[in-house]
């Protein structure tokens, strides 16, 4: 499927819950069997959330941005995937921690995810480790001094 058109809208989890958990819900919950109390957590309340919607109003995508430079709860519906999506959300959510002074950001990147965010910059940090039963590697994003 090819979106042409979308929007991201952000916000506080008071304003984004509702779309935000939805897709990370059937996302991880759903299709990577995340369990759903390790899914949403208490940092959503202090977090800056991003979400993506298509021309129709739908929400394909989100994102958050945790006080400490951590971008996180990366997720993007099955039928957006590969149309740029997921580029724009972190490209968003880079430029919300620029924007703030970071001095740059980092996450906690799925194996099978390496590739995207290497392809954004990001360079890998220490070894493979398990959480939620799926394995990840830290990876950080410098930004160039302004």
């Amino acid at each position: 499927m090819h979106f042409p058109a979308f929007r991201i809208e952000t916000g506080g989890w008071d304003v984004l819950a509702k779309d935000a958990a939805a897709i990370r819900r059937e996302v991880f919950v759903l299709e990577q069997r995340v369990p759903e109390e390790m899914e949403l957590d208490e940092m959503d309340v202090a977090c800056l959330h991003a979400v993506v919607y298509d021309a129709g109003g739908n929400a394909i995508a989100t994102g958050r941005l945790l006080p400490d430079a951590h971008i996180g709860r990366m997720a993007v519906r099955k039928a957006a995937r590969g149309a740029g999506v997921g580029s724009a959300l972190l490209r968003c959510l880079m430029q919300a921690a620029r924007e703030r002074g970071d001095a740059g950001v980092v996450l906690s990147a799925q194996i099978q995810a390496e590739p995207f965010y290497l392809r954004h910059g990001f360079a890998r940090e220490g070894a493979e480790y398990m959480d939620a039963g799926i394995a990840h590697v830290t990876m950080r994003r410098r930004f160039e001094p302004a």
